[in-house]
């Protein structure tokens, strides 16, 4: 048993709203949950709000969990849907009617807000038992009315403490908290009683959840103190911050964890990299397997200071996933990518594959999303190219370089070992470079936009092996053309 467990079963819940995308902070919540739960032993849920039936989206609730799925974060149980538990949210309303902790309201909505907005304007406290008070002395009358009221929770007087593990001991005055509703005037549930009732029935040991919601904890906490519940334990993760040091929002890109996967992230990657906003193994390394993770969780380790969210960073970690993998792991990963830019063939997988597998291993190093890969394969499929400026500008300037050219590509017609292997070919460079008394690095530039078009590359010896012999004679003499016109 681990310093955070007690002998109460560790159950914990992740609770999307179907409204939006799977996005980064809520799939952080969703991995530390998932994290929290496997290092204790015990259960992680997928509990869907869908008590928003106006914005509630099927689409989107598929798409949550085809997010959770993508980062291998399905759930133990679930998903749970509470537009399909209403009877449990009816029953934890009654009880609290008969108890004499919620009350039939039928103070106007309009007139409340109005009443909120003269106390802003005011510069004054609005009245939290506004409500209470006017329904005191009017409610009667709406009621002969017909009106349907809403049902309100009874707020009492005192203190709400709340203890976070994360955040620590805050304390709000229930002079200032609302008799909130409970049951809208068509009976169907708020956030706040749908939440609470349905963690008690779940049996939800560990609440952790976005520091934006600590001030709806305080409602929560009086909502089990009222039906005689004890609370569970609660930790709020602080905020994802763009670079901007602002919330993370669709301003900063993208948010969506899908949109990672179509850009080219691996799952794995965004696993990692979610795990360390705002939380510290205390290791000096920042690369991490599932299973190390789950092994050094913690929620002491959480900091309560806000994360930003370094999208260089993200892209470094994922090219460090990739140089980490041997080429046949990453052909299914790039074949896709592949396909849509038109370099797909099945020689690829078929007779080629031991030199495939081998050129992405070669091209890991510069890679950092999927679409990286193709970009840079393009010139090793095809012989059709276009030389990049910048490139061309900075090595091609050389006076005589198409002469020398031409008499490398000749040595290299004459004298390239059959092998082509990268220490022969630079062996044979040099030589020619010293027989034409010019620096070296004159022929590996030329030579490099040559084959590639690019003024950057992997090692140009290996770049060469991969293009094969015949391939970059050719190459080399269709740039000289180029250089003369």
């Amino acid at each position: 048993m681990t310093a955070e467990q007690t002998d109460t079963k560790v159950r914990v819940r992740f609770a999307p709203s179907p409204t939006g995308h799977l996005h980064v902070g809520g799939a952080r919540t969703a991995l530390f949950n998932y994290l929290f739960a496997r290092r204790q032993g015990g259960a992680y849920i997928l509990r869907i709000e869908d008590t928003d039936r106006e914005r509630s989206d099927e689409a989107m609730t598929a798409g949550i969990i085809d997010g959770l799925k993508w980062l291998g974060l399905a759930p133990d149980e679930g998903p749970y849907f509470q537009s399909e538990r209403g009877a449990i949210y009816e029953r934890f309303a009654e009880a609290l009617f008969n108890a004499g902790m919620a009350y039939h309201c039928y103070a106007p909505k309009e007139l409340i807000e109005e009443e909120r907005t003269a106390a802003q304007k005011a510069g004054r406290s609005y009245n939290a038992r506004f409500a209470r008070e006017w329904n005191l002395e009017h409610g009667g009358r709406r009621k002969a009315e017909g009106i349907r009221p809403v049902l309100r929770f009874r707020v009492p007087e005192g203190e709400t403490v709340v203890e976070d593990r994360i955040v620590g001991r805050v304390t709000f005055s229930n002079e200032e908290i609302e008799d909130f509703i409970l049951l809208r005037s068509d009976g169907s549930p708020t956030y706040h009683i749908s939440v609470v009732a349905d963690d008690a029935d779940l049996a939800v040991s560990h609440v952790i959840r976005g520091v934006d919601h600590l001030t709806n904890t305080s409602k929560q906490v009086l909502l089990y103190r009222a039906a005689g519940l004890e609370p569970p334990i609660f930790a709020h993760l602080p905020l994802i911050l763009g670079e901007d040091k602002k919330r993370l929002s669709k301003r900063h890109g993208a948010t969506s964890v899908m949109e990672f996967q179509r850009q080219g992230f691996l799952p794995e990657t965004m696993f990692n990299f979610l795990a360390l906003l705002c939380w510290s193994p205390g290791e000096d390394r920042e690369i991490f397997s599932r299973q190390e993770a789950i092994d050094l969780f913690a929620l002491k380790d959480v900091t309560s200071s806000d994360a930003v969210f370094d999208m260089k960073k993200l892209e470094w970690m994922n090219g460090q996933y990739f140089t980490g993998m041997g080429g046949e792991q990453l052909i299914p990963l790039v074949k896709p990518v592949f396909e849509a830019e038109g370099l797909w063939n099945d020689d690829l997988e078929g007779g080629r594959r031991d030199w495939f597998a081998g050129l992405l291993v070669m091209l890991a190093e510069r890679s950092r999303r999927l679409p990286d890969f193709a970009a840079q394969a393009r010139p090793y499929l095809v012989d059709e190219f276009e030389y990049d400026a910048k490139a061309r500008k900075k090595h091609l300037k050389h006076e005589g370089l198409a002469g020398h050219l031409t008499v490398w590509a000749d040595e290299l017609e004459k004298n390239a070992p059959a092998a082509f292997g990268p220490e022969e070919t630079e062996a044979l460079l040099r030589a020619t470079a010293e027989k034409l008394e010019i620096k070296a690095a004159w022929l590996i530039h030329a030579t490099r936009v040559a084959v590639l078009g690019q003024a950057v590359s992997p090692g140009i010896f290996d770049v060469l092996e991969k293009i094969g012999r015949d391939r970059t004679i050719e190459r080399i003499r269709r740039l000289i053309t180029s250089i003369n016109e």
